[in-house]
Order: C-alpha cells, then structure tokens, then sequence
C-alpha cells in the first residue's frame, strides 16, 4: 500500500466485522443518525445474504488520528456496557445495513424496526427450510418476519402460526435466523424431535449447504479510511456515500467533535437560539448562520496576528466562512468567540428594527446578518456613533437592491468584514457597494415576497416615514405587529381589471404600500377616489392631510384622487427610484425598457372607469415573480 494513500480496501467476513460490532472495536460516530431500517428492508437484505449477493461495500474511518475527534456511539442493540470502550473503527458507510445484520443474527433479543406505516414493531425472522432449498423459489418469500411473541394471529385473535418454543420451529421447519451462526445445537434438537428421520437430515444438510454456509462465508467489502484522513475530506465522503437523504450539517460535525470534549454544542446553542429568538427579526437565524460569524472572526484574527508576526499580508492565512473552514473551528476558538457572536446578532437586531425591518419574514436576506454581525463585533463601540450606523445601512442596503447575497455568499462574507470595517474607519468603499446596481425595469417583476429588492423597497417606505391611511400614524415596530401591517394594493387589484389595466403593472410593487389590515378592508376593491373619501369620512381625516400621508408613501394625490392609473403609475416609479438611490448613496442609470413599459401603459382615463368595484382587493400572492 502507497505510503500517499488514505485508505485501504479489501474484504472481510461478515462474522468478523459482526464481532467487532459486538465488542466494541467498530462503533458510530455520534454525529449518525439513528437507525431507520423497516421490517421490508430487514427481511431483503437477509435474503440478499442468503444467497450471497453482493450488498455493497461499507466505509469504515480508523480511529486515533490527530485532526478527526468524534465521540462515539455503540451499534443500536449492542450491549449499553459498549459505551465506555474506545473504538478503533467508526461506521460511515453501511449503518443500516450492519445494524439490521447484527440484530437479526443476535439471540438475545428481537429486532427493533418498523413497520410500512412507519410504526414501532419488534420481530423475530425465520427461514422456511423447505422454501429456502426448492429451486425457482424467491428467497425473499422464504424469510418471515414474527411477532414478539412469536405467535401469528388473524384478527379475531385466532392463531395461525405459532412459534413460540423450540419443538414448535421443529415442527413448522422455521430456521431462527438469529441461530445462523451457531447453528448445530439448533440441528441437534430438529434431529431428535424427528427421531432422527433420514429425509428431514437430508433437507436440513441442503439448507445448511445452500443458506447457513453463504451467511458463514460472505465477504464484505470494506473501504477503511486511515488515521491521516482530514476532517473535511472525511466529512466530504460520508455526504458523498450517505443515502439516507438529509445533508450532514456542520452544526452536527461540530457538536461529534466538541462532545470528544465534553462539550455539548447542541445545549450551548439552544440557549443561544432561545436568547436570539426572542427579537422576532432574528427568528429565521439558524446555529449555521452563527457558526458562520464565528468562523470569520475567528479567521481573522488569525490572519491579523500572522500579519503582525511579519507574515505578508498575501501569504497570510485568509479570512472565510466556508464549510471546510467552519470545520476547522477549535472549541478554543469557539468558545472564546461565541458570546461576542451573539452579542453582534442582537445589535444586528437593533440596527435592522432601525431600518424598519420588523420580522424575520420582511428581512430580505436572512444570510446577510452573518457578515453584519461580524463587522458590528469587529467595530464593537465603533458601530454606535452616526456616521458608522449610516454607513453600515448604505452597506445593507446596497447588498438588498444589488441583490448580491441569493447564492453562494461566502466569498462575499469574506469580503464585506475586512472592507466595511476598514470603510467605517476611513478606508475606500467595500466591493459589496461597487457591485450593486438596481436596473429600474426590475421595479416591474418586483411582485412578491420572494424577492430581496421587493421586501426592500417594502422597508425603505416604512423606515422613511410611511404613514397608515386611516390613522395616520407612522408605522414603528408596535403598530406593525399590533395593526398586522402587510403590502396591499394601492389601485386595487379588482378595480385594475375592471378598466383593463396589465396584471404586469397593477401586481408590480410600484402599485403596492404597507397598510394595515383595517385600512385595507375599507379599500376594499374600490376606485382610489372612493375609498378615500371613504376614509376620510371614517377617521375625521381632512383631505389636505390626507394628501400628507399619500405622500409619505411617494404616492402623487391628484393622480389617484382622480383615479389616473398611468400618471399614478409614472410618478410613483421615479419617486420608488429616487428612494433606492437614496438608500444606496448612487445614482441609477434610467432605461428604456422601463420608459416603453410605462409610456404604453393604459390610462384609467382613455377607459369606462368603474369607480366601485365591489370585489375586496386580496392580500398579495405568495407566488414567486
């Protein structure tokens, strides 16, 4: 074997791997998910062994080495005593298979699987000796599956199979797999129950030749990676060869590695998790996300003390976030960083309820509070004063109309820390500003949720003072929760069909305002110039102030006052554009594409206006743009 390699492969007795099991010497590393095994799928991979087809080959990982320390877990169904034995091999590959092996062939117990209704059962299986050796015979219908008690009953609770003791199995000519292994005390009892009858010796040396030698003899084989294997290459394989269908998180990774230590990862978090929650913007963040800010302070703070041992800055270690480096994250480094992590999440918090983003929902990108946790830990007190904070928000909000954090990110993430923070403290303006570039035409796909930009432009108009129609009030954090604030139609939407208005212009957001449940029902589907009026007579509001908070929404009174869609719609385009610049600190360049969308845009005016639509305009669709 080359002194280069990580692993090794060859094939070994299932006996032998199954004793292994047994002792201890092969366990599971603790970041395995349990058993999931079915009675079905018990009952055809003894058949497969039955007639020695191949099973596939399990992966293995050599214990002992420097950078992989997992806790270990004993093979559900061996003894509990296992649990304080050091294995020398974890299972990364074939859990289920050598689980389901080793329960069916154990005599001590039952195994513990589930039905097809996903349903706790506990069975014994069996194979029927004459089926098992009559040729054209599907093994798979030779292999039974019985109850606790061994005794099978329809259900009046008549019994129809009862195996219950070792002279019933004699009689029925049921082979209890769990004897497989040691099977002649077994024989010696079925030849004495006959009397020792030459047919039944006959049948059973057929059944010992054709089934209990194959399980005797099978060869498994096995990949073994080697002690030297890295953790993230080791992680990377068992993703890789998992088939159970849920992607391997690092958070799990991390807490296998941690509890080597003693230090359950899961618990800390759950504190973290619970402390974090509690500000409904930050309900979305997940033990990744922080995992994430962690990471890339912890990386450079490497990198700056490489820098200032006389490293240069570009052979330095460098700052990031990735999978492999989140992976390399020391408990040292975690546990030294995690309350400041924190910490900057709650700021975060504080900043974005600043910019009217309220909940979790409404934030436009959940991944962007990784990086702006980070800076605001990094800048600590830095961050308080005016002119951090407006930075930082032209940061944000540059990152939203960009629409730069919807794929991978975190070579960004690595961008932003180092770049915002040398930007707060007098440096150049980070790339994440220099990106970002809003086209206007994007103002006309903006129609649901599912967009950052669209969830922006949502905040940007709260945050600068959007005020409710009916009552008047500026939209903070309390009305928002307590008025169930959310985007509705400003020429609603049964109205705009009603008079021939394009779906693609009256569902876009430059049709759209928060408002709050109440006003909304008063809006109903009526023509604007109805159901102002309307509101004005409901809430004693004057007209004049009423174009006040028309305007607070950078909505042009006469134009809708006089239920011109095409004007209303033209205006609030440019003033929608001119709110993004303001946001972004940059100009945008006008196109053409949104002028001919507007310039061929119907006019309420050149159509029959139906000024009382009776239709209740619909809260926005959840489909996607």
């Amino acid at each position: 074997m080359s002194t280069a390699t990580t692993f090794d492969s060859t094939k070994r007795p299932l006996t032998e791997i199954l004793g292994e099991l047994a002792s201890g010497k092969i366990q599971l590393p603790d970041f395995q998910r349990g058993w999931v095994w079915d009675d079905e799928h018990v009952r055809s991979l003894l058949a497969s062994i039955s007639v020695s087809f191949p099973i596939g080959a399990v992966m293995l990982l050599e214990t002992g080495g420097d950078g992989v320390r997992f806790k270990p877990r004993r093979v559900e169904g061996t003894d509990p005593g296992l649990s304080s034995v050091s294995p020398e091999k974890l299972i990364l590959d074939g859990q289920q298979r050598l689980t389901s092996l080793f329960q069916a062939l154990n005599p001590r117990k039952p195994v513990e699987t589930r039905d097809l209704r996903d349903q706790p059962i506990k069975r014994w299986y069996y194979i029927d000796i004459k089926k098992a050796v009559t040729p054209g015979t599907d093994r798979e219908d030779a292999i039974l599956a019985l109850p606790q008690d061994r005794v099978v009953k329809n259900f009046r609770g008549e019994v129809l199979l009862d195996a219950s003791t070792a002279a019933k199995e004699y009689e029925l000519g049921l082979f209890p797999v769990c004897r497989v292994t040691e099977c002649s005390e077994w024989r010696g009892g079925h030849n004495e129950f006959w009397d020792y009858d030459r047919e039944k010796a006959k049948l059973f040396d057929a059944f010992e030749r054709e089934v209990i030698k194959r399980f005797e003899q099978y060869q498994l084989p096995v990949i073994l990676l080697l002690k030297q294997t890295p953790k993230e290459a080791v992680c990377q394989v068992f993703e890789k060869v998992n088939t159970g269908g849920v992607s391997l998180t690092v958070f799990e990774l991390l807490t296998a590695t941690y509890a080597a230590d003693d230090f359950n990862l899961r618990d800390d978090w759950t504190a973290r998790e619970k402390a974090l929650h509690r500000k409904p913007v930050l309900r979305g963040v997940r033990n990744d996300d922080l995992l994430q800010v962690i990471t890339l302070l912890a990386t450079q703070q490497r990198r700056r003390e490489a820098i200032a041992a006389g490293t240069p800055a570009d052979g330095a270690p460098g700052i990031s976030c990735k999978r492999k480096d989140i992976l390399k994250l020391t408990l040292s480094d975690y546990k030294f960083w995690a309350d400041a992590a924190t910490t900057a999440c709650e700021r975060a918090a504080k900043l974005l309820y600043g910019q009217k983003l309220f909940s979790s929902s409404d934030l436009p990108y959940r991944s962007q509070i990784v990086p702006l946790a980070a800076i605001l830990a990094d800048l600590d007190d830095e961050a308080s004063t005016d002119g951090a904070r407006k930075k930082i928000a032209r940061w944000f909000w540059c990152g939203v109309f960009g629409e730069l954090y919807g794929g991978a990110t975190e070579s960004r993430f690595a961008r932003d820390l180092p770049e915002v923070t040398a930007w707060v403290r007098g440096g150049p303006e980070p790339t994440t500003i220099a990106d970002a570039n809003f086209a206007p035409a994007r103002l006309l796909t903006l129609r649901t949720r599912n967009s950052a930009a669209y969830k922006g432009l949502y905040a940007l108009l709260l945050r600068d003072g959007g005020q409710d129609f009916r009552s008047g009030e500026s939209i903070e954090a309390t009305a928002y929760f307590d008025g169930k604030i959310d985007i509705h139609h400003i020429f609603p939407r049964a109205w705009c069909k009603k008079n021939g208005i394009p779906a693609t212009q009256y569902d876009s957001i430059v049709n759209k305002t928060p408002l709050s449940a109440r006003t909304n029902r008063i809006v109903g589907g009526r023509a604007p110039s109805s159901y102002l009026a309307a509101l004005e007579r409901e809430a004693g509001i004057s007209s004049a102030r009423m174009d006040e908070i028309l305007k607070s929404h950078v909505i042009q009174p006469a134009a809708i006052r006089g239920d011109k869609f095409m004007a209303h719609f033209q205006a609030r385009a440019e003033a929608l554009l001119q709110r993004i610049e303001a946001a972004m600190g940059k100009q945008i360049a006008r196109d053409t594409e949104l002028f001919d969308a507007l310039s061929s845009a119907t006019d309420a005016s050149d159509v029959d206006v139906d000024a009382d639509a009776d239709e209740t305009d619909d809260e926005e669709s959840p489909a996607g743009d």
